[in-house]
């Protein structure tokens, strides 16, 4: 299986348990790696991979017009927006909150998911 990887991918949701992380969107920035077929590394053709920009515009609009309490919840989400909606293979999300602590540079999490789950 061949990856497409996206990473530091910035967008903005409404995320976050304490109101005051709630009055404004915040910007995480998204690791993404997709598994997709080797097929398009034969074919040389965008009809037989996913398109990263497509994958990058839907992911930022879906986020934009939702909102979480945890990162668990929105890289769920995104893992399943690429599986059902782009027919990945598999998708690895990692999330990261910067700032969001004192003296922390940044928190977050990964998750792995495929078709399989």
């Amino acid at each position: 299986m061949d990856k497409i990887f996206l990473h530091g991918l910035k967008a903005e949701t409404l995320i976050g348990v304490y109101d005051w992380e709630r009055e404004h969107p915040q910007t995480l920035l998204l690791d993404i790696d997709i598994g997709v077929a080797k097929r398009s590394a034969v074919s040389d053709s965008i009809d037989d991979t996913i398109h990263y920009g497509l994958v990058c515009d839907s992911v930022r609009q879906s986020l934009s017009n939702q909102n979480f309490l945890l990162l668990e919840a929105l890289a769920e989400h995104v893992a399943e927006l690429i599986l059902q909606d782009f027919g990945a293979l598999s998708v690895r999300v990692r999330v990261v909150k910067p700032g969001i602590l004192p003296n922390v540079r940044e928190v977050g999490v990964e998750i792995e998911r495929s078709l399989d789950d």
